[in-house]
Order: structure tokens, then C-alpha cells, then sequence
């Protein structure tokens, strides 16, 4: 592993990582969240997505003890913020066929955090033949069985599917590459941040999917650098970090630490920041943020049990 790479990784996820501790008030649930979670996930979805980033740091176990601290304060935020799990349990309760009290309660369980009721409920609902039948786009069937495989609910070996979901998504057919869009972007790297369980699991990619990954994540990754969308350019270089062989490429790195302000806030794309309301600035940029912090830890920690390419 390259002490410049390594170097540069730790510093872009070292500051992420603080300015979303830093400002992780302006991702608190409003006093109506417990009617907002009856009908809307985006209600609690900046939490989730703090409590994903915080949840992979402390798995890593890369970080250093300043930023283990600052994650676990995050978690446990979160965890506060949905209380203790309580708002999990009452949104699935009432609203069985939603995939985000599963899909968020897993991020918890990473690091310990457990709610027996609502892995109760959990076990009951992901057996119903009405689960299975909610037409869900493929890469959200996936979200859901890594997340009954991190809780421990997959029922065995034999639980899932795996390449049947893996084969209806767009990255499990290998269409022709030059066809992928925006949206489908997000789609090919959520395919495979699920089937690895975020780098945890390469394995998890079938042999045909990892090489055409191999081949065709650097052109990917520099067509999004070059139009200055920063939060898709970084989520590809988490998927590299998700190879059976991680890639890595020294030149995204350099931008991406380029582009990163100095308080740690990771811009959106090449669209001026605004930077006279925190809110709105928290809002506007702190999944880039996440994003950047996800892709450090998983590099650093794919680095160390994996071998590097020449010259990183």
C-alpha cells in the first residue's frame, strides 16, 4: 500500500468524517418526525446515511482513536435520534411493505445495537409472501436481503437468491457500458455496495460482474470526474474498493482531496457552495461528505488485507 495513498485517504475521510460530527445537528429529526415517519423516509434518511458512514468507520477499525470516537458519538446520535429504535419498530409496524426501518436498522447492528422486538417483527415481515411480491426496483431487493444478512435473518445459506438478484439488476446483465446514465450509475454502485455488504464481502460479486467492473469502473469514474459531479465519482471509487481485487487510482484521490474544503464539506459537483446558511449548506453536501468518508474507510481497510496494484 502506497504511504501517499494512504495518506491522502486517511486525511479526505478523517475530515469528512469531523464536519459531519461537527454538524450533525442540522440532521435532527424534526419534532413531527414520529408523523413524518408514517408517510415519508426522507424524513429520517440524513440519519441513516450518517448512521451507515459512522457504522462502516467503526467496522473498519482503519480510523484512527480520534475518529473512532467521533463515529461512535455519531451512532449513537442516530440511534437517539430514532429512539433507540423505537421509531424503526413503529414505522415497519404500520407500514410492513417499506424497506427502510430493515435497510436502516442494519447499520446499527453492525456495531452492536440491537432491538429485539423489532428483529422480531423483522423475522415475521420478510417472510410474508406480500414482501416478496412488492415490486421494488432490483438493487432495493438487494438492500434488503444484505440487510437481513447483517441482522442475522437470512434463514441460512439458502435464504436468498443471490444470483437471481443479481442478474435483474442493470450491472448484473454487463449490457454495453457506454449505455449507462446518471441515475443508473447510482444504481450499478448500490448493486454492488449490497452484494459485498460494502466492501466487507467481495466475494459476493459474481466473476463475470467483478471483471466487468475491473474493465470499465475507470472510464465510469473519469466521465463523472470530468462533468464535476463529485458524489457519483466517489461513490465509483467505493465500488472499486468492493473488487475482489481493489482498484484504486492515485489521480482520484488527488481530486477528490482537491475538491474537499478545508472544514472537511465535500462539495455536490462544480456548482459554487453556498455558504451563508449551515443549514442549507449541511443539506446540500453532506451526502458527497458521507460519501467520501465511506470510500476512505473502505480503501484503507481493503488495503490492508488485500494486495495493491503497481505503483499505489
Amino acid at each position: 500500500m502506497s504511504t501517499t495513498f494512504a495518506r491522502t485517504a486517511h486525511d479526505i475521510g478523517s475530515r469528512a468524517l469531523t464536519w459531519l460530527h461537527a454538524h450533525r445537528a442540522h440532521g435532527t429529526l424534526p419534532p413531527s418526525a414520529r408523523a413524518e415517519l408514517d408517510h415519508d423516509a426522507d424524513a429520517y434518511k440524513t440519519v441513516g446515511e450518517l448512521a451507515l458512514t459512522a457504522s462502516l468507520v467503526l467496522r473498519g477499525g482503519v480510523a484512527g482513536t480520534t475518529e473512532l470516537g467521533l463515529a461512535r458519538e455519531l451512532l449513537e446520535h442516530c440511534w437517539h435520534q430514532l429512539g433507540d429504535g423505537t421509531l424503526l419498530y413503529e414505522r415497519l409496524l404500520r407500514h410492513p411493505l417499506t424497506t427502510d426501518p430493515i435497510e436502516t436498522y442494519a447499520h446499527f447492528v453492525r456495531s452492536g445495537y440491537r432491538f429485539p422486538e423489532l428483529e422480531r417483527l423483522i423475522a415475521h415481515t420478510v417472510a410474508l409472501r406480500s414482501t416478496h411480491a412488492v415490486e421494488h426496483v432490483p438493487h432495493r431487493r438487494l438492500a434488503v436481503a444484505n440487510a437481513t444478512r447483517v441482522v442475522g435473518l437470512d434463514q441460512g445459506p439458502g435464504a436468498h437468491d443471490w444470483d437471481g438478484l443479481t442478474r435483474a439488476t442493470w450491472l448484473g446483465a454487463t449490457p454495453e457500458p457506454w449505455a449507462i446514465d446518471w441515475m443508473t450509475g447510482y444504481a450499478v454502485t448500490h448493486t454492488a455496495f449490497h452484494l459485498t455488504d460494502w466492501g466487507r464481502l467481495p466475494g459476493g460479486l459474481p466473476a463475470d460482474v467483478a471483471a466487468y467492473l475491473t474493465h470499465w469502473l475507470p472510464v465510469w469514474t473519469d466521465i463523472w470526474a470530468e462533468a464535476g459531479h463529485w458524489d457519483l465519482m466517489a461513490e465509483l471509487m467505493i465500488v472499486g474498493a468492493c473488487l475482489p481485487e481493489p482498484w484504486t487510482e492515485a489521480a482520484d484521490w488527488q481530486r477528490l482531496a482537491a475538491v474537499q474544503h478545508e472544514d472537511g464539506l465535500v462539495p455536490r459537483d462544480v456548482q459554487p457552495v453556498d455558504d451563508d446558511d449551515p443549514a442549507r449548506r449541511f443539506e446540500a453536501h453532506y451526502h458527497p461528505t458521507v460519501v467520501a468518508a465511506v470510500a476512505a474507510t473502505t480503501a484503507l481497510t481493503r488495503a490492508l488485507d488485500a494486495p495493491r496494484q503497481p505503483g499505489l
